[in-house]
C-alpha cells in the first residue's frame, strides 16, 4: 500500500497496481501459501481504489472454508465485496455458511451472519432461514442480536419467510440486551409493513413496547447507553417508529401510547441533537396516530421550538412536517406563523423554500393583508428561483381570499411591477404610478410584460378608465388624451418590442369605440404604422385602417355595445345566500341580464342551481354558470349570464315573489325573467 501511495501520477499508479495484481496473481495459484490473507487483503484494498479485483473470488470461497479464523475473517470480508447475488461464485460459499452457523466460535458464526446479510441471495436465504430462526431462540445475546438483523434481511427477499421468524422476534422483546431489544424492533417492523395480518398480531405488544420505552425515559445515567445525557436513542428512535405503524388507524393501540408520548415529549431535553431527533420520531408518531387533540397541538408546538433552532437541518424538517398537517391542524399551526415567516429571510435557500411554500398555505380570509404585506416584501428580494413559484402563489391567495376588487387588483398589479421591473426602479415605479394604467405604460418602458398587461387594460376598459369611477380616496383624472398619449409613448419607445407595439396599437384602435373627441387622432395614429418596417404591425395597421374606411358606420353600434351596464339591484336575501341582477340593454329587443350570487355563512354551499323562466313569447338563453357551489363567507361568488330576446316587446309589468322549501321565485319589471334559486347547505 506505501508503494500505491508513492505514485505521483494516475499513470504511474496503474503501473503499480498492475504490478502488484500479477505478484498476488501468481501467489493465489501456489498450493501452499503462508501469506494468502495478506494477499487478499492487498487486493481489496485495490478494490477499493477501483480498479479490477474479480480474480480473487474464487481466493474468498477458499479462505472462507479454512480452518483458521484469521482467513476466515479476510475471507468473509472479501465476498461481502467481491461477490454479489448474481454471481454464480455466490452458490459455492452457501454450505460454508451453513456449517459456521452451527460453529461453536460465536465469532465465527457472527462472520457467516453478517456476510449472509450482506450479499444473501433469495435462493441462499431459502436454504439458511431454519438456521437463522434457530440462532434467534439461542441463549447468545451476541448472536441473537446478529440474527435479528439477518432475518431482516432474509424478508426483504423472500416476503413469504416473514412468517417463520413472527414468533422468535415476538419473545425477543422480553430480552434486556438492548442491542438485542433495538434488532427484535427492525425486525417486527419490517414484518410489520408487509403483511397487515402479523401487523394486527403484533398490535398485542404495544403494552409490552411502552413499558421498554418508559423504562428508557425515566431511567438513570447509564454510561454503557447514555449519549448525551439521552438513554440509547437510537432504541428510543425505533421503538416510536414501531409505535407509529402499530398505531396508525387504531384507537386502541393509540390509546394505549398517548400518555407515554405525551410523557417523552415533555421530559426529552431539546438543548441537544439526539433529544432533539427523540423529539422528532414523537411528533411524527404523535401526527400520524389517532391521538388526542391536546396531544396534537403539543407535537405542533415541538416543531415550533425547531423552527427558533440554530440548525438549519432542525428548521428544514420541522417546516416539512408542519406542511403536511397545515390542512388537519391548521389552527395549531397558524400560532406559529410569525416564526414561519421570519425563516423567509434564512440564507439557506432550502430553508428559504420550506417557508415560502408553508407561509402560502397558512394564508386565510382572516390574515390575507398581514400575510400579504409579508409575502410581497419577500417576492422584492427573493432568488430568481423562487420568484414564479412566489408569484404564482401570491396570485391565487389573493383570488381566494381578496376582501375587496379593488384590493384584489392592486395586488395583482403590485405583483406584477415587483416581478418585472428591477430592485432600483422598482420603488419609483410604485410611487409614481399609484397603480393606474396610464401612468404604467410611461413609467415601467422595460418590463414588457407588465407594459402589454397595462395596454391590454386600456384598451379593454377604456370608458371607464375615463369615467373615473373607482374606489380611491383621491381618483386620478385621465382625459382621452392622457390615455391616446400613454399608448403613443409605447409606440414610440425604441425600448418596446414588436409583441408590444402589437398590444398598445391594438389597445388605440380599441378605443376608437370608447372615445368620442379623438377618433380622428387614433385614425392618424393607426395609418403611420400602414408602412411600418415590421410587417406584423404592418399587417395590423392595413387591417385597422381598412375598418376605419369600410366599416366606420358600425361605430355607434359598437359603442352602444359597450355602454355600461345598470348598478346591480339585490332580488335574494335569505339564510345569508344574497342573489343580485344588473341589466344591460343590447338592442330594443335584446337584454343580457347578470345573476350573482354570494353566501354570507360560514358554511360552504354545494349543488347550487340558478333558473329562469319567461313568458313565450320571450326567447331565453342561460349560459353555463362560473360554477355550482358556494364557499362560505362570501370569498367567492357564481355568476350567470342570462340573454333574452323580446321580439314583440311585451311588457312585465308585474312582481311576484313566492317561497317554499328553499325556492324562491320572482318576476321583476323592466323586462327581466323569472328566476328560481336552489341550495343545499353542507
Amino acid at each position: 500500500m506505501l508503494i500505491i501511495l508513492s505514485a505521483r501520477t494516475q499513470c504511474e499508479e496503474r503501473g503499480v497496481i498492475q504490478r502488484e495484481c500479477a505478484a498476488i496473481r501468481a501467489q493465489f495459484r501456489q498450493a501452499d501459501n503462508g501469506g494468502r490473507s495478506h494477499n487478499l487483503a492487498k487486493l481489496l484494498y485495490v478494490h477499493m481504489l477501483g480498479y479490477p479485483a474479480h480474480f480473487g473470488q474464487m481466493e474468498c470461497v477458499r479462505m472462507i472454508a479454512s480452518p483458521r479464523y484469521s482467513e476466515k475473517r479476510v475471507g468473509y470480508l472479501g465476498a461481502m465485496m467481491l461477490l454479489d447475488e448474481k454471481q454464480d461464485a455466490s452458490l459455492l460459499i452457501t454450505n460454508s455458511i451453513k456449517n459456521d452457523l452451527a460453529h461453536s466460535n460465536q465469532y465465527v458464526q457472527s462472520l457467516a451472519l453478517c456476510t449472509l446479510a450482506c450479499m444473501g441471495s433469495a435462493e441462499m436465504c431459502r436454504d439458511l432461514a431454519p438456521e437463522i430462526d434457530r440462532l434467534l431462540r439461542a441463549s447468545n445475546s451476541y448472536i441473537k442480536k446478529k440474527a435479528a438483523l439477518c432475518a431482516v434481511h432474509i424478508v426483504r427477499k423472500v416476503h413469504e419467510l416473514g412468517e417463520l421468524f413472527a414468533p422468535a422476534a415476538r419473545s425477543l422483546l422480553s430480552e434486556k440486551n438492548h442491542g438485542v431489544l433495538h434488532g427484535a424492533v427492525v425486525l417486527i417492523i419490517e414484518l410489520c409493513e408487509r403483511n397487515p395480518e402479523t401487523l394486527e398480531r403484533f398490535r398485542k405488544t404495544v403494552p409490552d413496547l411502552v413499558q421498554i420505552m418508559k423504562g428508557l425515559v425515566l431511567s438513570g445515567y447509564s454510561p454503557e447507553h447514555d449519549v448525551a445525557g439521552i438513554s440509547d436513542p437510537f432504541l428510543q428512535v425505533r421503538i416510536l417508529r414501531l409505535l407509529r405503524i402499530l398505531g396508525r388507524n387504531n384507537e386502541g393501540a393509540s390509546d394505549a401510547m398517548n400518555d407515554l408520548l405525551a410523557q417523552v415529549a415533555t421530559n426529552t431535553d431539546s438543548t441537544k441533537t439526539v433529544g432533539n431527533a427523540v423529539l422528532y420520531e414523537t411528533v411524527l408518531t404523535v401526527l400520524d396516530i389517532k391521538s388526542e387533540s391536546g396531544l396534537r397541538v403539543l407535537a405542533v408546538n415541538i416543531l415550533g421550538r425547531f423552527l427558533l433552532n440554530n440548525d438549519r437541518n432542525i428548521r428544514y424538517i420541522a417546516m416539512t412536517s408542519l406542511q403536511k398537517i397545515v390542512g388537519t391542524d391548521h389552527n395549531a399551526v397558524q400560532r406559529h406563523r410569525g416564526t414561519i415567516v421570519d425563516c423567509l429571510k434564512d440564507q439557506d435557500a432550502s430553508v428559504k423554500r420550506r417557508a415560502l411554500e408553508l407561509s402560502l398555505a397558512l394564508v386565510s380570509a382572516s390574515n390575507i393583508r398581514s400575510m400579504m404585506k409579508e409575502l410581497l416584501l419577500f417576492l422584492s428580494s427573493c432568488p430568481p428561483e423562487l420568484r414564479a413559484h412566489a408569484a404564482s402563489g401570491i396570485f391565487n391567495a389573493a383570488e381566494r381570499y381578496a376582501p375587496s376588487q379593488r384590493w384584489h387588483i392592486d395586488t395583482m398589479l403590485h405583483v406584477l411591477i415587483t416581478v418585472n421591473t428591477d430592485r432600483a426602479t422598482r420603488p419609483a415605479a410604485l410611487s409614481h404610478m399609484g397603480f393606474s394604467p396610464s401612468r404604467l405604460t410611461s413609467g415601467c418602458p422595460s418590463a414588457q410584460s407588465l407594459v402589454q398587461v397595462a395596454c391590454w387594460c386600456i384598451g379593454e376598459y377604456g370608458d371607464l378608465l375615463l369615467r373615473g369611477d373607482c374606489q380611491e380616496t383621491e381618483p386620478v383624472q385621465v382625459t382621452e388624451d392622457d390615455a391616446l398619449d400613454a399608448l403613443e409613448t409605447v409606440l414610440q419607445s425604441h425600448m418596446s418590442s414588436p409583441a408590444t407595439r402589437g398590444f398598445a396599437l391594438t389597445a388605440t384602435m380599441k378605443l376608437s369605440t370608447r372615445i368620442t373627441d379623438n377618433v380622428d387622432r387614433i385614425r392618424s395614429i393607426v395609418s403611420i404604422y400602414g408602412s411600418c418596417i415590421d410587417v406584423e404591425l404592418q399587417q395590423r395597421a392595413v387591417e385597422y385602417n381598412a375598418l376605419f374606411k369600410k366599416y366606420d358606420h358600425m361605430r355607434y353600434a359598437m359603442k352602444k355595445s359597450t355602454c355600461p351596464v345598470s348598478d346591480p339591484v339585490p332580488v335574494y336575501d335569505k339564510g345569508g345566500v344574497t342573489l343580485t341582477l344588473s341589466c344591460e340593454k343590447q338592442s330594443d329587443t335584446g337584454l343580457t341580464v347578470t345573476l350573482t350570487a354570494s353566501n354570507a355563512t360560514d358554511s360552504d354551499i354545494s349543488s347550487f342551481t340558478l333558473q329562469a323562466a319567461v313568458p313565450k313569447s320571450v326567447q331565453l338563453h342561460m349560459k353555463a354558470p362560473s360554477g355550482d357551489s358556494l364557499p362560505a363567507r362570501g370569498t367567492a361568488k357564481v355568476t350567470q349570464m342570462v340573454v333574452l330576446n323580446n321580439p314583440n316587446k311585451v311588457g312585465l309589468t308585474h312582481t311576484h315573489t313566492h317561497t317554499q322549501k328553499g325556492e324562491h321565485y320572482l318576476n321583476p319589471t323592466n323586462h327581466l325573467p323569472m328566476s328560481r334559486c336552489y341550495h343545499n347547505r353542507l
